[in-house]
């Protein structure tokens, strides 16, 4: 079972593979390679855990913190998920289909990271 935010539980389904380092695309395939069920947290997920940015916080940029958590917590909400709960991969993916243009809307439209997935 692998750990996630509340963001990493949209942005992961979209990734292409690309625009990240080496390290943090391995661990970002590994996860993809060997998941079935999740594991909502609030903090340090396992995509974290290979990030260059973490510093036991968001580290990209200032702000960069505040940032995830408004994402993670808009995440949480539009799916009807809590921390702590588990939910089976796929079933992640149909809620995602539900509320992917709010997502969108909300959290794409100056994401840096755009280049890197294919919502």
């Amino acid at each position: 079972m692998h750990r996630l935010r509340g963001h990493h539980l949209i942005c992961l389904h979209f990734f292409k593979g690309y625009d990240y380092d080496e390290k943090f695309r391995d661990n970002l395939t590994r996860i993809l390679s060997s998941i079935s069920v999740v594991e909502v947290v609030d903090d340090i997920d396992d995509v974290c855990k290979a990030c260059p940015y973490n510093k036991g916080f968001c580290n990209y940029s200032s702000g960069s913190e505040k940032e995830v958590r408004t994402l993670d917590e808009f995440a949480l909400k539009k799916l009807g998920l809590k921390v702590g709960k588990r939910i089976k991969w796929d079933d992640l993916r149909n809620k995602i289909k539900e509320i992917i243009e709010e997502w969108k809307d909300f959290a794409c439209k100056n994401c840096e990271w755009q280049g890197a997935c294919n919502v």
